[in-house]
């Protein structure tokens, strides 16, 4: 089968196309035939060797992808062949075929389209689960995104609608700001034209955001301590502006703020260093009951129209640098994607 493969860490452009032996479904696993697959920050910072997980050299990148099931492994009974299916990975997306665990696959309905269904794996529950689980956003309140022209931050904001917030939008540009208008924010700021921290506060009566979506890092972060409200939540999602940011304890306890963590891949059980135990294992299965249950919502909402799931572009699998520049240079609006 045709796999974009990575033998050493390092620039983007050292991936190679080959022709590479067919994955075989272990027990409990599934073989998909892939549609399409997700270009993320996530998988570029795999290929660099910056991401906190790192898989044996070599291997094929590529973490969220779409099918349709073609093989079955031992165990697996609540999946049929020829099941349509979305699902996260640890490695193997950019390829014809891939293995996936069973009880992470998402099924998807006819009418989503492949592509769009590559938001589902991990962008869309990432939202409902940082927005729901962890920070309890309520109806009314004000949620600020950052990054919002990005496929985490239009992600964000449709669930944070679709929950009843009142969406403030932050990006840079006119094109990231407009697609962030058509997700439904109801403010946007250009952080590149306008003081992030005067505009909220001003939007919102000088008392700041009750929760920040923050994929960006960096200055984003520095300007979210400033114009969070009062017993707000502030969430950092990752570091697309390469900064990593450091927290001034001091803000925090003046102004009862909480600052939460949010892996989704905990909650699907990626990365584990090994087989879990009994104990670990009955956590996983709650915690995927809880994902389960959320994309129930989320597949709800996209058949409402609350969901548009985004696409910036498609290439082919030979045409990787495209999607990933997209992302190394911050322009992609929405998800880019592959298709093998």
């Amino acid at each position: 089968m045709r796999a974009l493969v990575c033998h050493a860490y390092g620039p983007i452009d050292g991936l190679k196309i080959e022709d590479v032996p067919q994955p075989v479904p272990k027990a409990g696993e599934v073989l998909v035939r892939v549609r399409a697959a997700g270009v993320s920050f996530a998988a570029m910072l795999g290929v660099q060797g910056k991401h906190q997980n790192k898989p044996a050299l070599p291997y094929v990148p590529g973490n969220e992808l779409a099918g349709h099931v073609v093989a079955l492994g031992e165990g697996v009974t609540d999946v049929a062949v020829g099941d349509r299916v979305a699902t996260g990975v640890s490695q193997g997306g950019f390829a014809e075929y891939a293995t996936a665990t069973a009880a992470n696959l998402v099924q998807i309905p006819e009418i989503m389209p492949y592509a769009e269904a590559t938001n589902f794996p991990t962008l869309y529950p990432t939202a409902y689960g940082a927005l729901k689980w962890k920070a309890d956003l309520q109806p009314g309140e004000v949620l600020l995104v950052h990054g919002a022209g990005g496929g985490s931050g239009l992600t964000a904001i449709e669930v944070g609608k679709a929950m009843g917030a009142v969406v403030i939008a932050s990006a840079g540009g006119a094109d990231k700001l407009e697609a962030a208008r058509k997700a439904g924010a109801d403010h946007l700021i250009d952080y590149r034209a306008e003081d992030l921290r005067t505009k909220v506060l001003d939007l919102t009566g000088g008392r700041g955001a009750d929760v920040i979506y923050d994929p960006v890092g960096g200055s984003a972060f520095d300007a979210s301590l400033r114009c969070v409200a009062p017993e707000g939540r502030l969430i950092p999602m990752g570091f697309a502006s390469g900064v990593i940011p450091q927290i001034p304890a001091n803000i925090l306890l003046v102004k009862n703020v909480t600052v939460i963590g949010f892996y989704y891949g905990y909650w699907n059980g990626w990365g584990g260093k090994g087989a879990p135990s009994p104990k670990e294992a009955a956590a996983l299965a709650k915690r995927r009951a809880m994902v389960a249950a959320a994309q129930k919502d989320l597949m709800q909402w996209f058949t409402e129209g609350k969901l548009q799931a985004t696409i910036a572009a498609t290439y082919d699998l030979a045409d990787w640098m495209k999607g990933f520049r997209l992302i190394e240079e911050r322009t992609v609006v929405g998800k880019a994607v592959l298709v093998p």
